[in-house]
């Protein structure tokens, strides 16, 4: 279990470089109101799946690029585009286009330099490694502390939006699936 020891330290070391200021732009970001499209492939992708499914129980209108539902997306949303490395090139083409017609975007990396971080109009930078050895080390596989931490950080602006909008857990409850 020393490693287990060793993997929270690693979390927590992430946590305590986050900016709070990106935090908080990112939050503010997310409480405008607009259409919400998160994108991401991989493991980012299904960390920002999650994220979109939390996003809906607190009621915002969110969708996720690539599914077969998801409209297009116009000029006022919200692009939430998520890579750790930040070079990751279908997220880093998707969000150029997506900029160019207008979206706002919020982009999620652990390097605020690269291609990806350099798009956001918010750049919030998660300093997990990453499999390009970005970020902080870990002694775990390729982007495991990014994830781990980009899922921390995802789950504690949803909590602080669910305050802003005064959503409980019983009213995110409703809006859970109930065909169980």
């Amino acid at each position: 279990m020393k490693d287990m020891e060793i993997i929270l330290k690693e979390i927590d070391q992430v946590i305590a470089k986050l900016n709070p200021e990106e935090v908080q732009a990112a939050i503010d970001l997310l409480n405008q109101n607009q259409r919400i499209f998160v994108l991401g492939e991989g493991r980012s992708g299904l960390q920002g799946k999650g994220f979109a499914m939390r996003l809906m129980h607190i009621g915002l209108p969110v969708y996720v690029i690539g599914e077969t539902t998801t409209p297009s997306v116009q000029a006022g949303d919200l692009l939430v585009a998520i890579s750790g490395s930040g070079t990751t090139s279908a997220i880093v083409s998707l969000t150029t286009k997506a900029k160019a017609q207008g979206v706002t975007i919020l982009a999620v990396t652990s390097k605020g330099d690269s291609p990806l971080g350099e798009l956001g109009d918010v750049t919030l930078v998660i300093p997990g490694a990453t499999k390009t050895k970005s970020g902080l080390p870990s002694i775990q596989l390729l982007s495991s502390l990014f994830d781990q931490t980009l899922h921390i950080t995802l789950d504690y602006i949803c909590l602080q939006l669910s305050k802003l909008k005064n959503v409980s857990n019983e009213a995110a409850n409703q809006q859970h699936s109930n065909m169980e």
